[in-house]
């Protein structure tokens, strides 16, 4: 009986496919090392850190270039020198500076920009608010400001998600797709099917190896994200492991369903690409896809990563309930059963 056991066809397949995966160093890497050192590097780029000083050039000669000089400097948002105009307008055209002002003849003053760029508009609208206060104006309305800088809120906080959703992604299509293609190019498809292993199992150890290693997978990118950058997991461990199981059933099913038919690496490679692409580009994982129209939102929200992106913020940043969460899970339960569902219908083994 012992023996049986031993030669139980399903668990020779899961270890043939943990045999496979191991033996690709690059595997590894774009599995583990890539997701953390992309966290890493978008978490040090886009970390807690003071407001940016804008820096702003005032052109001397003038009566008011003084007083002007002095309103500016009030404002530690600012950066402000004083020099002669051209060398001002170099300054602006090399961008060292963001603003050069000119005192007009009338006491006015003319600010000279390029409106295109974003630090720009921020530099012109700091400078006229401390000159207008310099020269007495009065507030009507009083405020205040209350920063934010809270777990939860951060840039890092809003990609990990993204890059757990993305790791789910490429290693159901990938993992699923590459591997089967390669195995049907070398017809070893067509010599296992004579064997006593029946079709369920082979198809199953692909599954079942995918589910061990995503959750190493998981595993590892959030906790290193929760240990280098305190990103906070507001849900039960057990609810973002059941995304992760629901979505990789998903991804899973989209990369047999890509693979089920596809005769060479070229082909399923451009098939993969094809899907993924938009994907990456349009189901937030470095941005919001609100950013979109709103016209195109049905279309943004029916996709699995969005979903996956989508429940993964919810349950750890936000704490909401897996209940809840019922319109993710029902996008991605309708890819995983439409995708299985065809795909073990068209399925190919020669």
């Amino acid at each position: 009986m012992s023996e049986q056991r031993g030669n139980n066809p399903l668990l020779q397949l899961v270890l043939v496919r943990f045999r496979e995966y191991l033996r690709e160093p690059e595997a590894l890497f774009w599995s583990f090392g890539f997701p953390i050192l992309l966290a890493i590097g978008l978490g040090i780029a886009f970390r807690s850190k003071p407001p940016d000083v804008a820096h702003v050039a005032v052109v001397s000669g003038s009566a008011k270039s003084g007083p002007y000089l002095e309103a500016l400097k009030r404002d530690r948002g600012l950066a402000v020198e004083e020099l002669p105009a051209d060398s001002a307008r170099v300054a602006l055209r090399t961008g060292r500076v963001a603003v050069v002002l000119t005192p007009n003849a009338d006491g006015g003053v003319a600010y000279e920009y390029d409106d295109t760029r974003p630090d720009a508009r921020t530099a012109k609208l700091l400078a006229n608010d401390a000159l207008q206060r310099g020269e007495g104006r009065q507030d009507v309305v009083g405020a205040s400001d209350r920063f934010v800088r809270e777990a939860g809120s951060r840039y890092i906080d809003f990609v990990v998600p993204g890059l757990l959703g993305m790791t789910i992604m490429g290693g159901g299509i990938w993992g699923l797709g590459f591997s089967i293609v390669d195995q049907r190019r070398k017809r070893l498809l067509k010599r296992l099917v004579a064997t006593p292993m029946s079709r369920a199992q082979y198809l199953a150890s692909y599954v079942v190896s995918r589910f061990v290693l995503l959750t190493i997978e998981a595993v590892v990118l959030i906790g290193a994200s929760v240990l280098l950058f305190k990103i906070p997991m507001r849900s039960s461990w057990l609810s973002i492991a059941a995304i992760v199981v629901i979505s990789a059933l998903a991804f899973g099913g989209l990369g047999l369903l890509i693979a089920a038919r596809s005769q060479t690496i070229e082909g399923v490679s451009g098939l993969m690409n094809l899907c993924m692409l938009p994907m990456w580009v349009l189901s937030g994982v470095f941005f919001s896809s609100e950013n979109f129209p709103r016209a195109v939102q049905p279309f943004i929200k029916a996709l699995p990563l969005t979903a996956t992106n989508d429940a993964l913020r919810a349950s750890m940043l936000r704490g909401v309930p897996f209940a809840a969460l019922w319109p993710q899970l029902g996008v991605l339960a309708l890819w995983m059963i439409i995708c299985f569902g065809i795909a073990l219908k068209i399925f190919r083994w020669r």
